[in-house]
């Protein structure tokens, strides 16, 4: 019986004694927890693993469009060379899993089972919002159960999803229509500058992170003020936080570095400096200048909070701070 340190139990010590495949039944599940655990599996095992996840309640209220959206940026994504192979699915027939079930399974064998009311979320595993019990279980009936909803359920990036699945928007923020509309009025919105206090960006730091010998030339970060880093806004303690932007794009990013300085994207620092240079219409690896920035018409950006781990980003050229 686990009530703390359920992600050490969990998710990794099965690892070290030769563990290949994850299986997991969530009732409710986030691609910012599958985000986080691919990043922190990074030199935690020696063989490749496969992870295999069911979403179970998605017949009774849906699934988001940021949280679809998120699975599938995964799923297509580049992977740590510690995972070999992602299958995200989605039960789409009544009735309605309402379980969390976690097997790990060695060469075909199920080994070990844990049971219990840890969603596959970051606040189940990750500080110290939510105290879960979860309990070992029968990982040959756990496995018994996981295979009698397989025939229920439906790949998440399978080209025919939306006949199956009720994909829902939550906020009208995402609507082309009112992308651009003013958003701070119903949520937290906050202003993040892009330049340093002599009002230009760093020379080897924040959207110029990698401009110095030995690193991708990409690489960059989100100045975060501590007095914001403070104020709860953004998730702390590295949990990762899914982000669409006011051009429709999405990236999963963290809090990070010394003081809680940077924002980031974890997989691959350089995807954030990829974006930025994209939309200042530079080419990849070049150095950011405030000239870049005034040229296009912005040089900060907005966050509106959505929802605990969701957040929208607006670098339009509107409103320019400049």
């Amino acid at each position: 019986m686990l009530y703390n340190s359920n992600a050490k139990k969990i998710l990794f010590d099965p690892l070290k004694t030769g563990a290949d495949h994850l299986y997991i039944v969530s009732s409710y599940a986030a691609p910012t927890m599958l985000s986080w655990y691919m990043t922190n599996l990074i030199n935690r095992t020696s063989k490749q693993i496969q992870i295999s996840l069911v979403v179970g309640m998605v017949p009774y209220d849906g699934i988001s469009t940021s949280v679809h959206n998120g699975f599938i940026g995964i799923i297509r994504g580049d992977l740590p060379w510690e995972v070999s192979k992602i299958e995200c699915s989605y039960v789409y027939e009544m009735p309605a899993v309402h379980s969390n079930i976690y097997i790990w399974d060695t060469d075909g064998h199920p080994e070990v089972a844990y049971t219990g009311s840890a969603e596959f979320v970051q606040r189940s595993f990750i500080g110290n919002q939510c105290q879960d019990l979860m309990m070992r279980y029968n990982p040959n009936e756990a496995m018994d159960f996981y295979q009698s909803i397989t025939d229920r359920c439906i790949y998440a990036s399978h080209s025919e999803i939306e006949e199956y699945v009720t994909i829902r928007q939550v906020q009208a923020v995402f609507d082309h229509e009112n992308v651009k509309n003013d958003v701070s009025a119903v949520n937290d919105t906050i202003r993040l500058s892009l330049l340093t206090k002599n009002g230009y960006p760093g020379t080897s730091s924040g959207l110029n992170w990698g401009q110095r010998a030995g690193r991708n030339p990409n690489q960059a970060y989100i100045p975060l003020p501590q007095t914001v880093a403070k104020s709860g806004f953004f998730p702390l303690e590295r949990r990762h936080f899914f982000v669409m932007t006011d051009d429709r794009k999405s990236l999963i990013m963290r809090v990070e570095q010394q003081n809680d300085k940077a924002i980031t994207t974890p997989s691959n620092n350089s995807l954030l400096g990829e974006y930025f240079r994209n939309r200042l219409g530079l080419s990849y690896g070049a150095r950011i200048t405030r000239d870049d920035l005034y040229r296009y018409g912005r040089t900060d950006v907005t966050f509106t909070k959505l929802e605990e781990d969701l957040f929208y980003m607006d670098f339009s050229p509107f409103g320019s701070s400049k």
